[in-house]
């Protein structure tokens, strides 16, 4: 099922800086607009990487003393 966000963008200097309005936390830049945009997508999927990574058990680990 596709996902629908919003990215809201400014011009800093000769860079696009953008940020999800859903997810405001993906955050990324690009020269141009398309840049931009394909930058979001890679935040946003290594974003949903990592949290998944952080959702995961751990393997028990058994400490010496």
């Amino acid at each position: 099922m596709a996902r629908h966000l919003t990215l809201e963008y400014r011009m800093d200097d000769e860079w696009y800086v953008g940020k999800l309005k859903e997810v405001p936390c993906v955050l990324s830049q690009g020269e141009t607009l398309d840049e931009l945009e394909a930058n979001m997508r890679d935040a946003y999927h290594l974003i949903g990487r990592d949290r998944a990574l952080l959702r995961a058990p751990r393997p028990v680990t058994a400490e010496r003393s």
